[in-house]
């Protein structure tokens, strides 16, 4: 078991890493002139989705960088022509985000950046060998979380 320090410092590790990579990103896509990070990852939950079409409450589970604001930042996307809300026809409490055709066209645009942001700004720092201990070592914490109720 390793010691208390290494706990620790393998934590802030963590959390140091994730704050500059975002950061660093964010200044990417602002300097680029595309949609910002948080905006991109509601699009990316999206486009990854059956149809481009999430309930609110599932895309909620989904993003990665938003999650207590995802309804004023659908809203946001709203407006921008990028998203649009319709109720879900299997659940008439329900609303679904649905991806506009604008919505895939601005994710496109910003997605070139965004990977190219990972690219530079972490995976060019970390061998193959490394980024594969990295997953390994995460995913059993990601997993434990995703299969906890709430």
């Amino acid at each position: 078991m390793a010691s208390d320090v290494d706990a620790v410092a393998a934590w802030r590790c963590v959390l140091l890493t994730r704050e500059h990579v975002v950061r660093a990103i964010e200044q990417d896509l602002r300097e680029a002139g595309e949609i910002p990070l948080t905006w991109y990852d509601v699009l990316l939950e999206l486009s990854a989705a059956p149809e481009h079409a999430l309930r609110m409450q599932d895309l909620g589970a989904r993003v990665v960088l938003s999650r207590s604001r995802v309804s004023r930042l659908v809203d946001d996307l709203e407006r921008r022509g990028y998203v649009e809300r319709r109720p879900d026809d299997l659940d008439g409490r329900a609303t679904l985000a649905t991806m506009t055709p604008a919505g895939r066209q601005a994710f496109r645009r910003a997605a070139k950046v965004y990977l190219r942001g990972i690219e530079e700004h972490f995976t060019r720092h970390i061998p193959p060998a490394g980024q594969h201990s990295i997953v390994h070592a995460l995913q059993p914490v990601v997993d434990h979380h995703d299969s906890r109720p709430g």
